[in-house]
Order: structure tokens, then C-alpha cells, then sequence
């Protein structure tokens, strides 16, 4: 598991070539919101494949939509229950 605090240092893990599954993406971040953040890594080919759920603790009606319309392959509210954050990653990493 590899963790990145900002936006910048997420892409620079994912562009290292690292065996990464999955992101967990936070919406909420310091230097960008989570939105954008997807956005730049579905675009990038080489990046397009990597599954992203979106975590936020704004869990409100809506967000779930306004994720997956950004790009994220699925979405998760804070506080993250692993019941069933396991089963939702395991649907995308074999």
C-alpha cells in the first residue's frame, strides 16, 4: 500500500509504474478537490485502467453521481465501513 498526501504526489506514484491496483481517492484534499484529482489520472492512458473510488465524508444526496460522472469507478462515504470496502475492491483487483 503506498499512501500520497497531495494530488502531485499521487500522480507521481502512479507515473513511477508501481503495481498499484487501486486508488483510494479522498474528494476533500489540501491542494485539489478529488474530482479534478480523477480526472487527470482517467485521462492519461497509461493511467485510464486503475480503478478509483471516490471516499468522501460528504455524504450527501448526489455525490455518489457527481463522482462517477468525474470518473471514479465507484464511491465510498467516510466513515469507511471495510464490510464493505473489501468486497468493492476485490470487484476490481483479481
Amino acid at each position: 500500500m503506498r499512501h500520497a498526501s497531495t494530488t502531485d504526489e499521487a500522480m507521481e506514484l502512479l507515473a513511477n509504474g508501481l503495481d498499484i491496483g487501486a486508488v483510494l481517492m479522498d474528494i476533500m484534499m489540501p491542494d485539489k478537490d478529488g474530482y479534478e484529482a480523477i480526472g487527470e489520472i482517467k485521462i492519461r492512458p497509461a493511467l485510464d485502467r486503475i480503478p478509483v473510488i471516490a471516499v468522501t465524508a460528504n455524504a450527501m444526496y448526489g455525490d455518489r453521481e457527481k463522482c462517477l460522472e468525474a470518473g471514479a469507478d465507484d464511491y465510498i462515504s467516510k466513515p469507511i465501513n471495510i464490510d464493505k470496502l473489501i468486497p468493492m475492491l476485490h470487484k476490481y483487483i483479481n
